[in-house]
């Protein structure tokens, strides 16, 4: 019996704080060298910032995942070369930058940061499995894959090289301001959720109402996902046994809430209600509090600094457990999708079991 596929999450996902020291600074203790990192200053109010190994570094690389803004910034959003960037990408981390003005993205003085790291191939392929050709870098033992293309004007496949079908791809347009769309296995291929909104599920044929396959997931027409000539990236994620799982759950409206079974203890959890709107994309990690119950929460879908006013969350030995009311985790019967990833398998691979916190 295969209890899980890997048994060191961290190995693949690992989340590293720092304190922001202005000027240059290299930010280590990852563990591997990252090929996508999420970047959130906690302190102040600061759009969030990623980068990966295909779209590249410096100040022409971020995205923000709380803004439409293109790739680089400088239209709805101050531009990293005011307020810091990720440098580079090193063996165990990355270097980050600040800016002319200061260092309010990545390294600031006197600011904490989040970052959130994961781990794809450490180099890229070109992709023929779809009608477009993409650029991919994929880690099919984690189940992740980063992948750019530039798009059509045509309803269209994309290669993603994972080996199986994705079940969460959050899609950006880089070349243009846009939304984020998000597709989850749990709505469907005829859905679709904003990662920078508080909207609830929208019907439509992003994905033109076709679910991913073991080699390509599918796009529509729409300019989020496929103007002619312009560029895109996605991220794919796919489920790993005792690393990752992507589903949904149903609140019950109480303090002693929904537990949700994930097979592992988690060290990353994104959750967003998705039948009804006003709530933002909430996300909690194993070490920004580093013990139960969990109450720091940054919001991927809003600026906002860090939120502790409220203890929302049970990282437990085999999955989570919601300890709020509070309608962005659990309203009574609405419904809400979540993407989590392992601190450890509730069950090692050699069967060995894994204590609770």
């Amino acid at each position: 019996m295969a209890y899980a596929t890997i048994d060191k999450g961290s190995n693949y996902f690992n989340t590293v704080l720092y304190a922001g020291a202005s000027g240059t600074q290299a930010v280590t203790g990852v563990g591997f060298k990252p090929d996508f990192v999420w970047i959130k200053n906690r302190s102040i109010t600061a759009d969030h910032q990623n980068y990966d190994i295909i779209r590249g570094t410096g100040t022409g690389g971020p995205l923000s995942v709380d803004s439409d803004d293109k790739q680089g910034f400088g239209t709805t959003v101050g531009s990293p070369a005011q307020y810091g960037y990720l440098s580079a990408f090193g063996s165990d981390g990355f270097t980050v930058v600040a800016g002319s003005v200061g260092g309010n993205f990545v390294n600031s003085s006197g600011n904490n940061f989040a970052s959130w790291n994961w781990l794809a191939a450490n180099s890229t392929t070109s992709n023929t499995n779809g009608s477009i050709t993409s650029t991919v870098s994929a880690n099919q033992t984690a189940g992740f894959s980063i992948i750019t293309y530039t798009g059509t004007g045509s309803a269209a496949t994309v290669g993603h090289g994972l080996g199986v079908a994705p079940s969460m791809i959050l899609l950006k347009i880089r070349s243009a301001v846009d939304a984020w769309i998000v597709y989850s296995k749990s709505l469907g291929n005829t859905k679709i959720m904003v990662l920078n909104s508080t909207a609830a599920v929208n019907t439509r044929a992003d994905w033109n109402n076709t679910s991913p396959t073991s080699s390509v997931f599918s796009i529509g027409t729409f300019s989020n996902e496929n103007t002619n000539a312009a560029t895109y990236v996605a991220y794919c994620f796919a489920e790993v046994k005792g690393y990752s799982k992507f589903g949904s759950y149903t609140g019950n409206g109480s303090a002693d809430g929904t537990f949700i079974y994930t097979g592992f203890k988690p060290a990353f959890l994104i959750v967003k209600e998705s039948s009804s709107a006003g709530n933002n994309w909430q996300i909690g990690d194993n070490k920004r509090n580093g013990y139960n119950v969990i109450a720091p929460r940054l919001e991927a879908s809003t600026s906002a600094s860090e939120y502790t006013n409220l203890s929302w969350v049970d990282f437990v030995s085999n999955g989570f457990k919601i300890r709020s009311s509070d309608g962005a985790f659990n309203t009574s019967s609405n419904t809400y999708i979540y993407m989590a990833f392992a601190e450890n398998p509730f069950v090692l691979t050699d069967g060995t079991p894994v204590t609770a916190r």
